[in-house]
């Protein structure tokens, strides 16, 4: 007789316990969407843009339809061209490089650091050559990197700064929100990120008027005037209904950041002692978009809590560097060891909105039990 799978006792994430906080007013605003057929960029799109440049402290936000098209837009507005050369850290998700290659630039890739997992800069400083233009920090997990470190690095080297803030909504470095840091700032609005949309979504941060005005017409098909084309655009545009649901959670945000820090706290009390390498704090913050810790019996531990039906995630397991897409790349051939070491150990545990204490038990429990069985 087969085994039956385990019922699922804990998911990786369950989303439906923000849609309960926001969705009894949210559906007025949709009702009203739908009657005025607001459906691209429009007035919801406006008014998110507004709370979140207030929220963040920047000047202007450029809605779009993903992070992804968030890193590339800055990439282009920085004056990145075909020939051009980007840092970034190998440990992160695909679509930061994709900004790079998208523009015909060539991403250079950089180790991370042991404890955060966020771009080494003294390894950044062994890869800088002739023709490097920018970098793009990553703010790993929910952890700024080091910004004063990045700053001085930057301005050394002459380099235009945008900031991957995907997983790090309203984490603080040295009294500023990330993203507010470099000439650019780029967030994704993905449904599971810690400010979600209801499908996908992303803005662009910045100080520069010029560069705003730009970005707006670059999301929009490259057009500042209605059929007047001014440079080759995109269809990037952030659609109203994506706008009006990130309007609302925007407002529960920094309590939802507290409960994440909570869950966080109870998991590195109960977790400390063990045989695992747990997430340091050292860039002054973080706001545990992922809980992710490493251990060389990664695999083993994720087969043992699924088969007690607790879900697991991995960030990520296969570095840029080792990706086949990138294989043709001169910088591939070099050594990553520590992005190496976090694609081979680490594992995403559960955490998110809702959690009961009774799961985060459960995943406390089981990982004891795999360490510890007797």
């Amino acid at each position: 007789m087969k085994a039956q799978p385990a019922q699922r006792r804990v998911p990786f994430v369950d989303l439906s316990p923000q849609w309960d906080t926001v969705k009894r007013d949210v559906m007025p605003g949709l009702q009203h969407l739908f009657e005025t057929s607001a459906y691209c960029l429009g007035p919801a799109v406006e008014r998110f843009e507004k709370s979140f440049a207030e929220y963040i402290g920047t000047r202007h936000v450029i809605g779009v339809n993903s992070g992804t098209s968030a890193l590339h837009l800055a990439v282009l507005a920085a004056g990145i061209r075909a020939g051009d050369k980007v840092l970034l850290p190998s440990h992160t998700f695909v679509a930061t490089a994709w900004a790079v290659v998208y523009a015909g630039a060539q991403p250079i890739f950089c180790d991370v650091e042991k404890e955060t997992g966020n771009i080494d800069i003294a390894d950044a400083e062994r890869r800088i050559s002739a023709g490097v233009k920018a970098i793009i920090p990553v703010h790993l997990y929910g952890q700024p990197a080091n910004m004063s470190a990045v700053s001085a690095f930057a301005r050394k080297h002459g380099l235009v700064i945008i900031e991957d803030a995907a997983q790090a909504h309203g984490a603080v470095y040295s009294g500023k929100k990330v993203g507010t840091f470099g000439t650019y700032g780029c967030f994704s609005f993905y449904p599971g990120k810690n400010l979600g949309a209801a499908g996908e979504a992303g803005a662009i941060c910045t100080d520069d008027d010029a560069a705003a005005e730009r970005l707006r017409a670059l999301r929009n098909h490259g057009q500042k005037e209605r059929y007047v084309h001014s440079e080759v655009g995109f269809n990037y545009r952030m659609e109203g209904i994506q706008a009006l649901v990130l309007e609302h959670k925007l407002r529960y945000l920094d309590a939802w950041t507290a409960e994440r820090k909570r869950i966080a706290a109870r998991y590195l009390e109960e977790l400390r002692g063990l045989p695992l390498e747990l997430p340091e704090t050292v860039h002054d913050d973080h706001v545990y978009h992922l809980f992710v810790i490493r251990t060389p019996r990664r695999n083993e531990l994720r087969a043992y809590l699924g088969a007690i039906g607790i879900e697991t995630g991995l960030h990520y397991p296969v570095p840029l560097h080792r990706q086949p897409c990138f294989a043709h790349l001169e910088s591939v051939t070099e050594q990553f060891p520590v992005s190496d070491h976090y694609a081979n150990e680490c594992l995403s545990l559960p955490l998110f909105i809702g959690m009961t204490d009774t799961q985060v038990e459960m995943v406390i429990d089981g990982i004891r039990r795999f360490i510890a069985p007797n």
